[in-house]
């Protein structure tokens, strides 16, 4: 083994560290996208592979999570488009749905908030989650999601706001006293 193959084996197991370690933060990004997660597990595997793949094009030292996070919202857009026109069918789900009683007290398994999220748009919630919930600034998001910073501020403001709205129907609902006779 030369000096080369055995710098090459150890930047090899310091970036399988790193993509290691931002595996947990792909796998919530993906969820909080697609709200499925299946998908959002298949999201993960192959952004992890390509990540993998393409590990020699990644500069050590650079944000390693803000890389692979753009490499999953490719990837995810790239899925919508290819997916478009085609509708999710799952046999066995089927199935169960015809053999199921009804019950119309049957638990969601959705929180309200997720419910929420699902309800914003796409770009919205692709912002909420990476400055909310990721912890981006709003530069790093803006490159991930390849737009002008003041419109990821402008995304982030919204979606904060029509969540809000979501999750308390009241908030803007103005109540006017009667008026006493």
């Amino acid at each position: 083994m030369s000096v080369t193959d055995g710098s090459i084996a150890h930047d090899d197991e310091v970036f399988k560290r790193d993509l290691l370690a931002v595996l947990p933060h792909l796998r919530a990004f993906a969820r909080g996208l697609c709200g499925r997660p299946d998908f959002a597990d298949d999201l993960v595997q192959e952004t992890a592979i390509k990540a993998w793949t393409a590990r020699e094009r990644f500069t050590p030292g650079t944000n390693m999570r803000a890389w692979t996070f753009a490499i999953l919202r490719n990837h995810f857009l790239s899925e919508l488009r290819r997916n478009r026109h085609q509708a999710d069918y799952d046999p066995d789900s089927a199935e169960r749905l015809l053999v199921m009683d009804a019950d119309q007290e049957a638990p969601l398994h959705l929180s309200d908030m997720e419910v929420a999220l699902m309800k914003l748009s796409p770009e919205r919630r692709e912002a909420l989650l990476l400055v909310g919930a990721g912890g981006f600034t709003y530069e790093e998001a803006a490159k991930i999601s390849d737009c002008a910073v003041g419109t990821m501020k402008s995304r982030v403001a919204r979606a904060r706001d029509q969540l809000a709205r979501l999750l308390d129907p009241e908030r803007d609902t103005i109540i006017v006293e009667p008026e006493k006779v």
